[in-house]
């Protein structure tokens, strides 16, 4: 009996029956998600069947070693890593997921496939790679197609190509784990026989239901510390200061007529909102009932309000300071061209272009620019540690989302002391999206 892979699967040509495997008519074997390799070796060790296998052709791999030094927390995740060399580790922004890999992929001396979000983070690890090992590093992006020993991808990438990759790399990465469980994305890790798994994240999960597929992915959550413990040794020394503001007379006004819309919509239909599911049930409505339509739009229409409410912009005007280095964190792009118009501050959103965007972050590292605002694009993947203040004027109820933007001003500098402040608007629906997103 033979091992293949094939396409991202794996087939034998017998028949014979072997768990995770099903009867594919097609080509009249059986076959099986190449997820799933380990455990199909194993059964069949195991069982004593004699068999062949051709699964993996990985990709030669010098020796690998690295001066890398861990602290005793990375020392502790490594260990729990190992025992079953698969698994996700938490940890905040700026405590060393990246060195903490390397000394794995140093350990598991062997080929490895990082996959991380963006191409700014595909040069990020790509530097300290080749820092660490002083090996050349391969590259697998929509820009350049060469594999080595260590390849860093895309998600994007490593999903049109997983099919052709799965097979020639022992680990496999996942920086930024949260992302792997989308619909398309978690293809990557089903096609690759990769034994050895890691994902890396500052935050497990996910704002819905598919980070419950993770453990299947990649293995279970093995090890998670918080910021907290890390602070001032580690992470800079932090605080959160939350700031509540009024509406404008004309803003309760038109506030308070929003939400009686939608207010007056759950009760004619008798709806109870216990949470975005029923949410979600009033958008489907919409599509064939106008006043459900109407509802929708009035609740739009209050958390813009509550969201982008004129008296934050007065109360960003205090906290601004020469003397510091800030990112203003938004919802909405209208509010970040606003807040960039008045105060003169350069802006990043999706349209942003990747040599503006790179031009304002190294200005702002050098301190050139004193602050920086955006919506929503910064709250992964950027690496600046001279920022000491963050200022979230709005965003979601996503712990991960407030995680995130935490961990942009926690990168150790000398003697620096980060703040965090969160601005809402008092009496609103903002105030619960506030909570949950630290709960």
């Amino acid at each position: 009996m033979r091992l293949i892979f094939n396409k991202g699967t794996i087939t034998i040509d017998e028949k014979i029956n072997v768990p995770y495997f099903k009867w594919d008519k097609r080509v009249n074997k059986y076959r099986s998600e190449a997820l799933h390799y380990p455990e199909i070796l194993e059964h069949l060790k195991n069982s004593k069947f004699a068999f062949e296998d051709n699964v993996l052709d990985l990709i030669p791999c010098p020796f690998l070693s690295s001066t890398i030094k861990l602290r005793n927390y990375q020392k502790d995740a490594l260990k729990k890593w190992f025992h079953n060399k698969k698994g996700a580790v938490v940890m905040p922004t700026g405590a060393g997921k990246t060195i903490f890999a390397m000394k794995i992929i140093e350990k598991v001396n062997s080929s490895t496939f990082i996959v991380v979000p963006t191409l700014d983070l595909v040069y990020q690890w790509k530097k300290e790679l080749k820092k660490a090992f002083s090996i050349d590093i391969g590259e697998f992006t929509g820009n350049k197609k060469k594999l080595g020993p260590i390849t860093v991808s895309t998600y994007n990438s490593a999903y049109i190509n997983a099919a052709y990759l799965g097979n020639k790399f022992k680990l496999l990465i996942f920086d930024e784990v949260h992302h792997l469980p989308s619909e398309s994305f978690k293809h990557i890790a089903e096609m690759f026989a990769s034994p050895y798994r890691l994902g890396l994240t500052a935050t497990f999960e996910r704002d819905d239901e598919l980070h419950e597929e993770l453990p299947k992915l990649i293995g279970d959550k093995i090890y998670e510390i918080s910021p907290e413990p890390l602070a001032g040794e580690y992470l800079a020394d932090f605080e959160t200061k939350k700031i509540t503001v009024d509406f404008t007379e004309e803003e309760q006004v038109e506030y308070d007529g929003a939400q009686s819309t939608f207010k007056n919509y759950l009760i004619s239909r008798n709806i109870k909102m216990r949470g975005p599911k029923d949410f979600q049930k009033i958008v489907m409505r919409s599509g064939r009932d106008p006043k459900a339509r109407e509802a929708i739009l009035a609740r739009n229409k209050a958390e813009k309000l509550a969201f982008n409410s004129k008296n934050k912009i007065n109360e960003l005007a205090k906290l601004l300071d020469k003397d510091n280095r800030t990112i203003i964190f938004t919802k909405y792009n209208n509010m970040v061209y606003k807040i960039s118009k008045r105060f003169l501050i350069p802006c990043i959103t999706h349209k942003t272009k990747k040599d503006e965007r790179k031009e304002i972050l190294e200005k702002f590292k050098g301190g050139i620019y004193c602050a920086i605002v955006s919506s929503r694009v910064l709250d992964e993947g950027i690496d600046v540690p001279e920022a000491n203040v963050g200022i979230i004027l709005s965003g979601t109820g996503s712990s991960r989302e407030y995680i995130q933007r935490l961990g942009r001003i926690l990168r150790p500098a000398k003697n620096k002391m980060a703040i965090l402040y969160e601005i809402v608007t008092r009496n609103t629906m903002e105030v619960r999206t506030s909570y949950r997103r630290k709960n």
